[in-house]
Protein backbone atom coordinates (compact mmCIF):
# COMPACT_ATOMS: atom_id res chain seq x y z
CA UNK A 1 0.00 0.00 0.00
CA UNK A 2 0.94 3.45 -0.93
CA UNK A 3 0.06 6.99 -0.03
CA UNK A 4 0.65 9.50 -2.48
CA UNK A 5 0.86 13.40 -2.79
CA UNK A 6 0.03 15.09 -5.95
CA UNK A 7 1.60 18.74 -7.35
CA UNK A 8 -1.65 20.32 -7.75
CA UNK A 9 -0.79 23.41 -5.37
CA UNK A 10 -4.00 25.35 -5.34
CA UNK A 11 -3.32 28.77 -3.70
CA UNK A 12 -7.03 28.70 -1.35
CA UNK A 13 -7.87 29.65 1.92
CA UNK A 14 -9.11 26.59 4.44
CA UNK A 15 -10.35 27.79 7.81
CA UNK A 16 -8.11 30.35 8.58
CA UNK A 17 -5.01 28.56 6.14
CA UNK A 18 -3.71 30.44 3.47
CA UNK A 19 -1.73 28.02 1.30
CA UNK A 20 -1.24 26.02 -1.70
CA UNK A 21 -2.84 22.43 -1.32
CA UNK A 22 -2.36 19.49 -2.62
CA UNK A 23 -4.30 15.94 -2.48
CA UNK A 24 -3.02 13.66 -0.26
CA UNK A 25 -4.17 10.41 -1.58
CA UNK A 26 -3.56 6.15 -0.54
CA UNK A 27 -3.91 2.83 -2.30
CA UNK A 28 -6.99 2.38 0.71
CA UNK A 29 -8.52 4.69 3.26
CA UNK A 30 -7.30 3.14 6.67
CA UNK A 31 -3.68 3.73 5.16
CA UNK A 32 -4.85 7.18 4.19
CA UNK A 33 -6.26 7.59 7.98
CA UNK A 34 -2.87 6.59 9.76
CA UNK A 35 -0.58 8.54 7.59
CA UNK A 36 -2.72 11.31 8.32
CA UNK A 37 -2.99 10.60 11.81
CA UNK A 38 1.42 10.51 11.66
CA UNK A 39 1.25 14.14 10.25
CA UNK A 40 -1.21 15.47 13.11
CA UNK A 41 -4.18 15.89 10.59
CA UNK A 42 -7.66 15.28 12.25
CA UNK A 43 -9.91 12.71 10.75
CA UNK A 44 -12.68 15.65 10.44
CA UNK A 45 -10.42 17.23 7.71
CA UNK A 46 -10.97 13.64 5.89
CA UNK A 47 -13.00 14.39 2.66
CA UNK A 48 -14.83 11.62 0.67
CA UNK A 49 -18.66 12.48 -0.22
CA UNK A 50 -20.78 8.92 -0.06
CA UNK A 51 -21.27 8.54 -3.89
CA UNK A 52 -17.99 9.11 -4.82
CA UNK A 53 -15.38 7.18 -2.46
CA UNK A 54 -13.02 6.88 -5.07
CA UNK A 55 -12.06 10.86 -4.46
CA UNK A 56 -11.14 10.27 -1.23
CA UNK A 57 -8.18 12.32 -0.13
CA UNK A 58 -7.05 15.34 2.25
CA UNK A 59 -5.77 18.38 1.27
CA UNK A 60 -2.23 19.24 2.54
CA UNK A 61 -0.79 22.54 2.39
CA UNK A 62 2.27 23.57 0.80
CA UNK A 63 4.43 24.13 4.19
CA UNK A 64 3.81 20.81 5.43
CA UNK A 65 4.44 19.07 1.88
CA UNK A 66 8.55 18.06 3.42
CA UNK A 67 6.86 16.71 6.25
CA UNK A 68 4.57 14.02 4.25
CA UNK A 69 7.27 13.21 1.77
CA UNK A 70 10.11 12.87 4.83
CA UNK A 71 7.17 10.12 6.16
CA UNK A 72 7.13 8.16 2.64
CA UNK A 73 4.54 9.64 0.54
CA UNK A 74 5.49 9.07 -3.38
CA UNK A 75 5.18 12.31 -5.27
CA UNK A 76 3.12 12.14 -8.10
CA UNK A 77 1.55 14.58 -10.46
CA UNK A 78 -2.41 15.59 -10.53
CA UNK A 79 -2.69 14.00 -13.47
CA UNK A 80 -1.38 10.72 -12.06
CA UNK A 81 -3.86 11.31 -9.10
CA UNK A 82 -7.18 11.59 -11.79
CA UNK A 83 -5.93 8.62 -13.79
CA UNK A 84 -5.85 6.67 -10.13
CA UNK A 85 -9.38 8.26 -8.99
CA UNK A 86 -10.67 7.44 -12.80
CA UNK A 87 -9.60 3.76 -12.15
CA UNK A 88 -11.14 3.22 -8.66
CA UNK A 89 -14.10 4.41 -10.67
CA UNK A 90 -14.28 1.94 -12.84
CA UNK A 91 -13.21 -0.51 -10.75
CA UNK A 92 -16.39 0.55 -8.71
CA UNK A 93 -18.89 0.31 -11.15
CA UNK A 94 -17.83 -2.79 -12.04
CA UNK A 95 -18.04 -4.43 -8.92
CA UNK A 96 -21.39 -3.23 -8.79
CA UNK A 97 -22.35 -4.21 -11.73
CA UNK A 98 -21.19 -8.05 -10.99
CA UNK A 99 -22.39 -7.49 -7.84
CA UNK A 100 -25.65 -6.78 -9.04
CA UNK A 101 -25.29 -9.65 -11.90
CA UNK A 102 -24.70 -11.84 -9.12
CA UNK A 103 -28.21 -11.32 -7.29
CA UNK A 104 -30.32 -12.26 -10.68
CA UNK A 105 -28.56 -15.48 -10.40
Amino acid sequence: MTVYLDDWRQPARLGVVVDRWSHLVADSDDELHAFAARMGMRREWFQCKAGRPYHAHYDLPERSRGDALALGAVAVTWRQVGRMMRERRSDALEGSTASAGRRDL
